[in-house]
């Protein structure tokens, strides 16, 4: 049992395997027929969202309510947030309403932290994504996709020792890259970020990765997953490359570049895409893409965390 989920970093091998083995049951709880448990009844759990989300929002909803919690979505905008209320006076409000559990996505990196040892509210806390530092249950729910598709659904004990990911595009603002840079190497994995020099964090040391600028170079090398980022532009505040047929032609994943990939690798994009842009709508959807599958699988990873934080060893 975990008092919060804020970041993969410091992951160990055993940890990781353990809350994807969770995850495993998960999905299997969602084959029945009857798919809600009664783990989190009596449970309040908040969706505290700052920034626009679809799918991890949504995700987190039917996870908690799969596990029987009580579901609050607040979302910043038409709330006292847009008044200028802080994020002290929104925690303790939640707090004083009897929040169990918070998911928080926020802008600023670090959020999540701060509201998890403030001392502002006693509920455990799930960073859904802050800022620029990490996104924890996409990177989980990617590597739970990767395992299911190599090792297929008896991949309970298994870790992704010799996997060769490359992780592609806008790392320096993908909270999604950091996430799994930390998770997949703890599970076995050797990672690659590949990008535009502008588009690359301009400090990597200690980081277990290497980094290179030529895509191509990357594919030749016969990968197993491709990990496709968004061009996050709604956090650039200056020109990055440019222009979007230049960095489609450098960057993005076309048909022949898929192509040239081994027959096994597998082509990921956490979403939302910008078909054309980063990937060629074809590959997005072709049979080695796991697009669907990631999101699919992310509400038995979500139920997993969401059981590992608020319930554990009780039930």
């Amino acid at each position: 049992m975990s008092d919060h989920l804020l970041t993969t970093r410091g992951f160990t091998r055993d940890a990781a395997v353990r809350l994807l083995d969770l995850a495993e049951d998960m999905a299997d709880t969602q084959q029945r027929q009857v798919k809600k448990l009664p783990t989190l009844r009596g449970t309040t759990v908040v969706n505290l969202f700052f920034e626009d989300s679809t799918r991890t929002r949504i995700s987190f909803e039917v996870a908690a309510k799969r596990l029987s919690a009580d579901v609050i979505t607040f979302s910043a905008k038409g709330s006292s947030v847009s008044k200028g209320e802080s994020l002290q006076d929104t925690a303790q409000t939640l707090q004083a309403m009897g929040a169990d559990g918070i998911v928080m996505r926020h802008p600023s990196s670090g959020a999540a932290h701060v509201l998890a040892t403030s001392g502002w509210t006693r509920a455990g806390v799930v960073n859904a994504g802050d800022g620029t530092h990490e996104h924890p249950t996409q990177a989980l729910l990617d590597a739970f996709t990767i395992r299911r598709r190599r090792d297929g659904d008896d991949s309970r004990g298994r870790d992704l020792a010799g996997l060769r990911v490359v992780i592609v595009g806008d790392v320096l603002h993908s909270r999604v890259a950091r996430s799994n840079l930390w998770l997949l190497t703890a599970l076995g994995a050797s990672v690659r970020l590949v990008g535009p020099p502008t588009l690359l964090p301009a400090h990597v040391e200690g980081w277990p990765v290497t980094t290179g600028i030529d895509l191509d170079e990357a594919i030749a090398d016969g990968p197993d997953v491709v990990m496709m980022l968004r061009v996050q532009r709604e956090r650039m505040t200056e020109a990055f490359f440019p222009s979007a047929r230049e960095y489609a032609r450098l960057y993005g994943l076309s048909v022949a570049r898929a192509d040239a990939l081994p027959s096994t690798s597998l082509v990921m994009h956490p979403g939302p895409m910008n078909r054309g842009l980063e990937i060629a709508g074809a590959v997005a959807d072709s049979p080695r893409s796991t697009v669907l599958e990631q999101v699919q699988n992310g509400v038995a990873v979500r139920m997993a965390v969401l059981y590992d934080v608020l319930a554990g060893e009780r039930a």
